[in-house]
């Protein structure tokens, strides 16, 4: 496994600050925010460098029940041969549903959502890492994400499942610390527990973040300093095994560079204080000749805890994964319908958590749609957020964050919004701009022609 060493998530907002940081060995980068032709110079001057850089993809949704799509997969390998990487990484979790598979709706999550820890799901998860696999010319790495809710019916722990999928598809495993701190809160998790269940010689590498706690659920919001909670799973994880990388994620509200420069000595810190536990380890058991016994669950024992998920979730569901992906997709449309549709909760579901990560969806919507398009947030002041929010609750995504820029404003104009004649001429302006198949031309001859026709057709 190719040592990484510290690192940091590389974004646009800290680029010039990420280049000055000392002791940065390699940073990630979000895939779906990189051109490989046009490649951000920072980067370009990264790996000029030397230092290792990682696309990160956010929006192959290997864990849904459809075949990962070729263009995407594509477009991921493209990033990964136009920076070099070692290696590609993407996540454990559905982001669409519906469509042919279920003769339903097509929708979009606009965010990563948990796949239910069962037969059908791992058997649909493992072909499509599969399918990734071959497509990608460096090794593939998944991470395990954050829930706010639990799927009923579940079969398996956090770490058997990722055990079995590392165990079937030999895919390595990117193991989010601040992720099991929220499943640890939000779903009473125990992180050591599912920590002593992996596959550990499968790690990639680590990542580590932070977030915040309201009304008794985690939020990780990548937008709030490392607590030390987090940085506790970060040593335990450190006194099983080394990890050959770590990396610092920040999103949003990013902070001064010194306090990122904090941030990542107070994970150097924990990494030394996991070494040292680790080393203590291996002197004790090396002075306690006796053998391990039977059935005590260690790493390399199978009939541990990996070692029993092993024989009851190792093989394939015997109907095959067709099957399980009508199963796992009529499921999973349903809770993404609920999610963003306003349909009733499916059975088993707690409504109050559904409630709350329906709002954690339509708030980040509302943020990433003010991101792609920040003319509507200027155009609309603030009644932005409230026509937002508003206008989500009755028009669930479909598409891309960009095709939703363009329907919510075509949903305020065809309602006579906003209110304002100024306003509501600029965002009609805005819409016309980006609406047609190439922008439009800004020559003062042609202005003046499309100006002409507007007025005619109003009379």
């Amino acid at each position: 496994m190719e040592r990484l060493g510290t690192g940091i998530g590389w974004r646009p907002e800290i680029a010039d600050a990420v280049e000055r940081m000392p002791g940065i060995d390699w940073v990630e980068a979000v895939a779906e925010n990189v051109c490989p032709g046009h490649l951000p110079d920072s980067l370009r001057r990264l790996r000029e460098r030397g230092v290792t850089v990682v696309p990160h993809g956010v929006s192959l949704g290997l864990g849904g029940a459809d075949r990962p799509d070729a263009d995407r997969l594509t477009a991921l390998a493209e990033r990964a041969e136009a920076l070099g990487s070692p290696l590609v990484t993407e996540h454990i979790a559905f982001v669409r549903a519906g469509g042919s598979l279920t003769a339903s709706p097509r929708l979009e999550a606009g965010h990563l959502l948990p796949v239910p820890r069962t037969r059908d799901a791992l058997d649909v998860l493992c072909e499509n890492v599969r399918i990734a696999q071959d497509s990608l010319p460096v090794p593939l790495a998944v991470e395990n994400i954050a829930a706010l809710i639990c799927w009923p019916g579940e079969e398996m722990t956090e770490g058997q499942f990722l055990y079995d999928l590392a165990d079937r598809t030999g895919v390595r495993l990117l193991i989010d610390v601040a992720n099991l701190h929220t499943n640890h809160v939000n779903r009473g998790e125990d992180p050591s527990k599912a920590l002593a269940e992996l596959p550990l010689e499968a790690l990639a590498y680590v990542h580590v973040a932070g977030g915040f706690e309201r009304d008794g659920v985690w939020h990780d919001s990548h937008a709030h300093p490392v607590p030390r909670p987090v940085l506790d799973i970060l040593t335990d994880l450190a006194s099983r095994v080394c990890p050959p990388g770590v990396l610092l994620e920040r999103d949003e509200n990013f902070p001064e560079p010194a306090e990122l420069e904090t941030e990542l000595t107070a994970i150097r810190r924990a990494l030394e204080s996991g070494a040292v536990a680790r080393v203590k380890t291996q002197l004790r058991e090396r002075r306690d000749e006796a053998p391990a016994p039977v059935g005590a669950g260690g790493q390399g024992d199978e009939t541990g805890a990996a070692g029993a998920t092993r024989g009851a979730f190792g093989l394939p569901h015997p109907e095959g994964a067709d099957g399980a992906r009508q199963r796992l997709g009529l499921a999973q449309a349903a809770l993404l319908s609920a999610l963003v549709a306003g349909t009733p909760v499916p059975e088993g579901f707690d409504r109050v958590r559904v409630g709350v990560q329906a709002r954690a969806l339509a708030a980040k919507r509302a943020d990433v749609v003010a991101k792609v398009a920040p003319e509507l947030p200027v155009i609309l002041g603030d009644e932005y957020r409230t026509a937002f929010l508003g206008y989500a609750q009755t028009h669930p995504m479909t598409a891309g964050y960009r095709r939703d820029a363009l329907t919510f404003a075509e949903h305020l104009l065809s309602a006579g919004h906003p209110g304002d004649a100024r306003a509501r001429r600029e965002l009609r302006e805005w819409w016309q701009e980006r609406s047609g198949p190439a922008p439009r031309s800004r020559r003062p001859a042609h202005r003046l022609a499309r100006a002409t026709r507007r007025v005619l057709l109003r009379r």
